[in-house]
């Protein structure tokens, strides 16, 4: 997303589009397209394949994770944890962004580190996505008709389309 600042062009108003030749737009027509832009996403809903068991024994699936600060990657390489064992770097750093997990009081490198190995590479897989490339969709190719198609990460489970 780009914004006007010095020595970049404005957008075209209402006037100089009028004298362009095309219809002029009203204050609430404008309005309305300003309300129409989707506002930046900083949280996406998740399910894990196999979920996290906690002490009681209860299965947690659905969580949310935020976008990542610059903070959040670079905290983690203080940890002493983290600097004896550098795989711990994702342990740590999805305890910092995973804002819920089921009905946890609290997520944190703790939590992680107890979850199944397929839970931990899925949300290493959902992190990249979400803070790599901006979005939850991954196209993928169907490996014997070879036909291209995206399936939706957020919200889905391992194998499912």
């Amino acid at each position: 997303m780009r914004r006007a600042g010095p020595g970049t062009p404005a957008a075209p108003t209402a006037n100089m589009a009028n004298v362009a030749g095309a219809a002029s737009m009203s204050d609430t027509a404008g309005a309305s397209q300003a309300a129409v832009r989707e506002p930046l996403r900083t949280e996406f809903e998740f399910e894990l394949p196999r979920g996290f068991v906690d002490e009681s024994g209860t299965v947690h699936r659905h969580g949310a994770m935020r976008l990542a600060t610059a903070r959040d990657e670079l905290i983690p390489l203080r940890d002493v944890r983290v600097r004896e064992n550098p795989a711990y770097l994702s342990v740590v750093l999805l305890g910092r962004v995973i804002t819920r997990l089921g009905t946890l009081g609290s997520v944190h490198d703790g939590t992680v580190e107890n979850m199944f190995a397929s839970d931990l590479a899925f949300l290493q897989d959902f992190y990249r996505q979400i803070n790599a490339e901006g979005h939850t969709r991954a196209a993928v190719a169907c490996p014997h008709c070879e036909e291209s198609f995206e399936v939706e990460l957020a919200g889905s489970r391992l194998g499912e389309s």
